[in-house]
């Protein structure tokens, strides 16, 4: 818990590159696919923005990666605090989620499943131990010296609506089962994906904005909030081994060149984990991130010179945690790993070296099983950062979209930024009725990714709703 300060504002940020040498392992492909960086297309960074008032002070790092695990969630708080003071609490950790990038840490197999760790398997757990430790460096580089460069600031907050980028991706079949339709182009389909029914649910429209004006009216740094997978770059095959921050980097380039380098671009990807950018009801779709970002960027000027700056505005935080259970395995689930994984201590490979994407599963399952021994329940932190009229809200995981609409909806706070991602790695959080379809985000198997019971959604919210009312109370 903190005090909340509400003297002049005061105001830093900083950027450090972080783009991964060739032959670094991209994250985000699932059932161990290994896909070493052959190119770039933009590049990667660690962004920090610290914003204080009196004694009391709030930091975001913001990194173009994949995930970050807790381990290094809690490194860099730790460098962040023992070069700044800032509390570790009062430290926000971000991935954006770009599936054209690196993660920082391991995240797709438990730390307890065994697994010897090689130059050549280390992949099959998600992450890159060099990358990771050079991101590391550079966020708190980043950080520290945002907080160095804390001068006298102004503040503004404005919202637009850009709704056509982003689209449920949960499609329901016309037997109820659930599809992620995928535009494949009028040649494959065309009289469209003519399997999908509906899409399952909602996507949000609002592209929030937070403008940091230093006292002659330049922009010090942006914060964007809009929510959609970054998978632009990810879904199309001949840019499937480049680097990329995807629309969040193309977003990022655009602000640069609008307002200098002197202005910070951080962006705080939204609860997309059922939202992606491919038009399921255009088949001539083709993603897009230089279109994605420019359009978020020509919203984002037009907000910014409609906003109004204050000096004065509260600063504050809170930090909650709460036991989530996890999934229950079925039986014959339990039955079928068992089989596999005794049948294949080490990962079975094909003639390419590919592993057994049935033995990568049976795997993913276990790492569930390890994990519930070890822990019982899962033990899940939200941070609330207030900044004036904006709650800053920090949701770990992938959460479903209507989580975040319903925290928006009824909050005392005028402002309401998620961002999903931060703090430690949590895999899907679906909502009730999702859970009954399956699908990937829930699926049969209880994966890594998808390992926590039905009604974790509604408790996170309800926890992150009561943690803002409490800082906008206080």
């Amino acid at each position: 818990m903190s005090d909340i300060d509400a003297t002049r504002l005061q105001a830093g940020a900083a950027r450090r590159e972080i783009t991964p040498p060739p032959g670094t392992h991209l994250a985000g492909s699932g059932c161990g696919e290994h896909r070493p960086a052959q190119s770039v297309l933009d590049p990667l960074w660690a962004k920090a923005l610290v914003l204080g008032a009196g004694a009391v002070r709030v930091c975001i790092v913001a990194l173009d990666v994949t995930i970050v695990t807790g381990e290094y969630t809690r490194r860099i708080r730790q460098g962040v605090t023992a070069a700044t003071g800032i509390p570790p609490d009062a430290i926000m950790v971000h991935a954006i989620q770009t599936h054209s990038a690196p993660s920082v840490g391991h995240f797709m197999l438990d730390p307890e499943f065994p697994l010897e760790t090689t130059p050549e398997t280390e992949y099959l757990r998600g992450g890159d131990t060099a990358y990771a430790e050079f991101v590391e460096q550079a966020a708190v580089a980043a950080a520290t010296e945002a907080a160095r460069a804390l001068r006298p600031a102004r503040i503004g907050a404005g919202r637009g609506l850009v709704g056509d980028l982003a689209f449920n991706r949960r499609g329901i079949r016309r037997d109820g089962s659930v599809m992620m339709p995928k535009p494949q182009g009028r040649m494959v389909q065309p009289l469209g994906i003519t399997e999908l029914c509906y899409l399952e649910g909602p996507v949000d429209p609002e592209l929030g904005l937070v403008c940091v004006q230093d006292d002659a009216m330049r922009p010090m740094a942006f914060l964007l909030h809009y929510t959609c997978h970054p998978v632009n770059v990810f879904g199309q095959r001949e840019t499937y081994r480049a680097v990329s921050a995807d629309w969040p980097g193309a977003w990022s380039a655009a602000m640069t060149a609008a307002y200098g380098e002197g202005a910070v671009p951080v962006v705080l990807n939204g609860c997309c984990g059922n939202i992606n950018p491919w038009h399921p009801f255009d088949p001539d779709c083709r993603p897009d991130h230089q279109r994605m970002g420019e359009r978020l960027a020509d919203m984002s000027r037009r907000i910014t010179h409609s906003l109004e700056f204050a000096e004065r505005v509260p600063i504050g935080w809170r930090v909650g945690q709460l036991q989530v259970p996890f999934r229950d395995i079925p039986a014959d689930r339990q039955r079928e790993v068992r089989e596999i994984l005794g049948a294949n201590p080490k990962p079975p490979r094909g003639p390419r070296g590919d592993v057994d994407p049935r033995w990568f599963l049976a795997a993913s399952t276990r790492s569930v099983e390890l994990c519930r021994q070890r822990e019982g329940e899962f033990t899940y932190e939200i941070q609330v950062l207030r900044v004036g009229n904006t709650a800053i809200v920090g949701l770990p995981g992938e959460p479903f979209v209507e989580g975040q609409l319903q925290l928006k909806t009824g909050s005392p706070a005028p402002f309401v930024l998620v961002a999903h991602l931060t703090s430690h790695y949590v895999g899907y959080l679906p909502t009730r009725a999702a859970y009954a379809r399956g699908g990937h985000e829930a699926n049969r198997e209880v994966t890594y990714w998808a390992k926590l019971a039905p009604g974790a959604l509604e408790a996170v919210v309800a926890k992150a709703a009561d943690l803002v009312r409490d800082l906008w109370q206080a």
